[in-house]
């Protein structure tokens, strides 16, 4: 989609509910709105906002500050819109508004796009969007997700994601770079990168970049303890072909202990950290570029390109080559 000078504003429909996350809306909402400022003098602001809920008024966030918001409008008001559903404690309930869910799905037949922000996946998932679809919200929703709604194929580590006119993004911030995603569909990577810089963000992330570390993740382990041993390990052994056994005997440990004491201190199992260890150390290796997808599968311990290409695409919905491209140094 592209967004001509003299063409009238697109509109943007921001839907929240009553204990909404507030940076879901305001964060996408002040993408949409500083583009003007970075486009030629006398153009027209290229967007137009409409803040919408179940109810007409004053809708509460999760942090008290409020945000006023029109009554749903009728679909036919909406036609060629993008809809961008903000996520937040509140959706358990949205979910549960038969009036509301029925408005997602009509509105989906009308408008261009329809996107999410962290856990507003769930509402698309409820109006019946998003079946057999590419989908991300936040990592810590993800399995929640996918539980609830198994026709979904949900990415557990990606930024955000598009299948279709269908776009969901990850917690909070990951709202924004969707967002920046879409000025650049419309405008161009200058515009995009120009409302960046105008937000003092240090970087536009494209998606198929990961939510969050392992490595990190692995150190709020207690010091000295087995999980940070079994880090250590697993960094100088991720080439090898490793099964659970194996490793609990290098830790000299059980099987069922290492499974026990990782679930207690990281809330995965110890091949779900060796998983994550090996698709971080071969983004490492694709951003440095020196080696070859081959050499990176041998070397993280994917073995072949074939396997390191279903990991990309089923945790990041991205091939190893795309994944260069995007992010090499």
């Amino acid at each position: 989609m592209s967004v001509a000078p003299e063409s009238p504003p697109h509109l943007v429909v921001l839907l929240v509910f009553t204990d909404f996350q507030l940076l879901d809306a305001s964060g996408p909402a002040d993408v949409f709105a500083a583009v003007g400022e970075h486009l030629p003098g006398g153009r027209a602001a290229p967007y137009r906002l409409r803040t919408v809920a179940p109810e007409a008024g004053l809708v509460a966030s999760s942090t008290g500050l409020q945000l006023q918001a029109e009554a749903l409008p009728p679909p036919s008001e909406l036609v060629g819109c993008t809809l961008l559903v903000a996520g937040g404690h509140g959706v358990q309930r949205a979910m549960g508004a038969e009036v509301l869910v029925r408005w997602l799905a009509e509105v989906a037949q009308v408008a261009r796009r329809c996107c999410s922000v962290c856990t507003g996946a769930f509402l698309l998932a409820r109006a019946g969007l998003l079946d057999g679809r590419q989908v991300v919200t936040h990592w810590r929703y993800a399995a929640l997700l996918q539980r609830l709604f198994p026709t979904v194929r949900v990415l557990e580590d990606a930024l955000f994601v598009r299948d279709g006119a269908f776009y969901s993004s990850a917690g909070v911030t990951a709202g924004i770079d969707l967002c920046l995603s879409l000025v650049e569909e419309d405008l161009g990577r200058g515009v995009s990168l120009q409302v960046a810089k105008g937000l003092v963000m240090y970087l536009r992330r494209p998606g198929g970049q990961r939510q969050f570390s392992a490595e990190l993740l692995a150190q709020q382990a207690p010091v000295g303890g087995l999980v940070e041993q079994l880090s250590a390990w697993l960094r100088e052994h991720l080439q090898e072909d490793l099964d659970i056994e194996a490793i609990a005997a290098a830790l000299a440990v059980s099987p069922r202990t290492l499974h026990r004491r990782c679930k207690e201190e990281l809330d995965m199992g110890p091949a779900r950290l060796l998983f994550q260890m090996r698709l971080e150390a071969a983004c490492r290796l694709l951003e440095a570029g020196a080696a070859s997808l081959k050499r990176t599968a041998q070397r993280t311990g994917f073995i072949s390109e074939y396997n390191l290409r279903r990991a990309f695409v089923l945790e990041l919905g991205v091939t190893p080559s795309e994944y260069r491209q995007r992010f090499c140094r």
